[in-house]
């Protein structure tokens, strides 16, 4: 068996070990967010908001798609990865949680980079030009909604561009086969779409709490 207990001792390590560790404007938002109660569950972590900024960087993100900003970290992290000139449309649904992100982003110097839209995010992603242009999508909003997303912003991405799931294995429930939850069936749905899709190249990172990472053939 090639895996262990990843404690926090050991994300911390690996966090402290990589290029983009958390600054004081990072710390503030997770404080923020905290504060907030249960849901800030929803947050990422340090780890996977540096593989955001690296994958970001790695594909010379021009053009970025969030579905799901919740407070912003995210954003944030992939904002800071985009290249000179680049810009990120976030799609939220909460003036709330979203007010916190907005706070981040200026005091981060990005809040010029990132366009928020408060809106059902289908509404805004079928806005979006047609054109195969974006270059970087992460997904991380409601589970019945992923399939959805998916089929708007897979023609929109351009080959050799990424798009990213967050949350695909669902803390080991997604083979739990008592699991028959909304969410739970929802994400199966999603990840067999992913699987059978012939647009895309893909594979699932059995870390966070499962990623999906695809790219655009």
């Amino acid at each position: 068996m090639r895996n262990f207990l990843v404690t926090d001792a050991v994300r911390s390590y690996a966090v402290d070990h990589g290029s983009w560790r958390p600054d004081a404007v990072v710390r503030g938002l997770q404080s923020e967010t905290a504060a907030l109660g249960d849901v800030a569950e929803m947050q990422i972590g340090d780890d996977q908001g540096q593989l955001l900024t690296m994958l970001a960087r790695l594909v010379g993100a021009r053009r970025a798609v969030e579905v799901g900003t919740f407070t912003g970290y995210s954003s944030l992290c992939i904002a800071r990865g985009l290249v000179d000139g680049g810009s990120l449309l976030c799609c939220d649904l909460s003036e709330e949680w979203t007010a916190i992100a907005r706070r981040a982003w200026a005091e981060a110097g990005v809040a010029d980079r990132i366009e928020l839209r408060i809106a059902p995010a289908l509404d805004t992603l079928r806005s979006l030009p047609e054109r195969a242009e974006i270059d970087l999508v992460f997904i991380d909003a409601d589970k019945p909604g992923y399939g959805a997303y998916w089929e708007e912003l897979v023609p929109r991405v351009r080959a050799g561009g990424l798009l990213l799931a967050d949350n695909v294995l669902w803390s080991g429930r997604i083979t739990d086969a008592d699991g028959t939850e909304a969410d739970t069936d929802a994400l199966r749905a999603f990840n067999d779409l992913v699987a059978a899709d012939d647009r895309v190249e893909a594979v699932v990172l059995t870390a966070f709490d499962g990623l999906t990472i695809a790219r655009r053939r």
